[in-house]
């Protein structure tokens, strides 16, 4: 479990998306962290702390002076244990306070005596939020070193639509995940990403693509953006939301993803080539062809662009490149051979015949080649699969 041996405090604010922040407790525990939650007094009006004392097995403080607690001097023991405190809801008013330096409840004394990464994740009404003052203290916040998720879009409380509504709790728990999650052994560093498929038009309703959906790819991305590292993730069309903080540019064609990854190659330390770049487009339009023969049509392909060898080919110096070979025959044969001949540093071998692995799965089994051997990864999910990938490029 990714979040095992962590401690989690998460303070709990007065608004109405309170209620939301018993299954972000509940997600967080599902990842093996322990869940201490605080909350203010106007958070009681929302939801009962019994119900997070029932979640976590441990004590809901709101009091700053009840006598009947389980830790000596109470905010400073919870501060002290904190891996991480994130705030959720974070209405103005606490927003305010945070950032005043008031510390009168017990959320906002803990937070001041916490030397811990913190997160806020502001949920208000999208006037509240917009306000300047709000975006002046949010702002301050940041330049503090604390966490802002941003708030979604979408009904609020009032029956408006807009910015405020807290984010999904997925979304809380990932930046929680990313925040304390691994070690920041890529901070500093540039990873750019290909994930998912490209499409070959034929005519504006067919096109030439594979099965990939772009999963291994995407979760590449996360596993990059959890170990620190600013991350590039040239995606073709896939049905997959981006990972929060990865800079995602979206192509089509196999030309577009060239054109992309041609143009942001240079920024990168690391440059992971997973997408199913399809091999072939039509040379000529279908209907083009159809004019010039009497009988049925027939459609000429052409070669796409080699984005990997292209890469390997302009490599600067330091760079690593990892390639992918998706094979359902001669898979080692093949991917040795493309590990020499696209001038990479990896390529990660992924028999299609495996169970469990390949397009559309959400596990993996895989190779991974360089030229000083191979090792064989067991069936892994494909966040772990990606985890293990970077594990390797780390050491090199």
């Amino acid at each position: 479990m990714t979040l095992s041996g962590k401690t989690v405090l998460l303070g709990v604010s007065g608004g109405i998306a309170a209620y939301k922040s018993a299954n972000v407790a509940r997600l967080l525990m599902k990842q093996g962290a322990a869940v201490h939650v605080i909350m203010t007094p106007n958070a009681t009006e929302f939801i009962s702390p019994m119900t997070f004392e029932e979640l976590t097995g441990h004590k809901c403080p709101v009091d700053t002076f009840n006598r009947n607690f389980e830790y000596s001097v109470e905010h400073v023991a919870l501060a002290k244990q904190a891996d991480v405190f994130l705030v959720a809801p974070a209405t103005a008013n606490v927003i305010g306070k945070i950032r005043a330096g008031v510390a009168d409840d017990m959320l906002t004394t803990t937070i001041m005596a916490c030397s811990c990464p913190k997160i806020l994740a502001p949920a208000m009404n999208s006037n509240m939020y917009l306000n300047p003052i709000v975006q002046d203290n949010l702002k301050a916040l940041a330049d503090y070193g604390y966490v802002i998720v941003e708030p979604a879009v979408g009904m609020l409380a009032n029956g408006d639509t807009g910015v405020g509504r807290m984010p999904d709790e997925s979304v809380l728990v990932e930046a929680v995940i990313r925040t304390i999650g691994y070690e920041k052994d890529l901070a500093g560093k540039t990873v750019l990403i290909t994930a998912g498929p490209t499409r070959e038009a034929i005519d504006p309703v067919r096109f030439i693509s594979n099965h990939s959906t772009g999963k291994m790819g995407y979760a590449l991305a996360r596993a990059a953006l959890h170990r620190g590292a600013k991350v590039i993730l040239v995606s073709g069309p896939v049905s997959l939301t981006p990972p929060d903080g990865a800079e995602t540019v979206s192509v089509v064609s196999a030309q577009e993803m060239f054109e992309a990854v041609s143009a942001r190659a240079d920024e990168a330390d690391i440059v992971i080539m997973s997408a199913a770049v399809a091999d072939y487009r039509p040379e000529t339009a279908a209907d083009e062809k159809i004019k010039k023969t009497d009988g049925p049509a027939v459609l000429t392909l052409a070669r796409t662009q080699d984005i990997l060898k292209t890469v390997g080919a302009s490599k600067k110096p330091g760079q690593f490149l990892c390639g992918f070979a998706m094979e359902s025959t001669d898979l080692l044969e093949n991917a040795r051979k493309k590990l020499k001949e696209k001038g990479a540093d990896m390529i990660v071998a992924n028999s299609i015949r495996t169970p469990g692995s390949g397009f559309g799965t959400d596990t993996n089994q895989v190779i991974l080649l360089t030229e000083s051997g191979e090792q064989e990864l067991p069936l892994l999910s494909k966040e772990e699969v990606a985890h293990r990938i970077f594990d390797e490029i780390v050491k090199r």
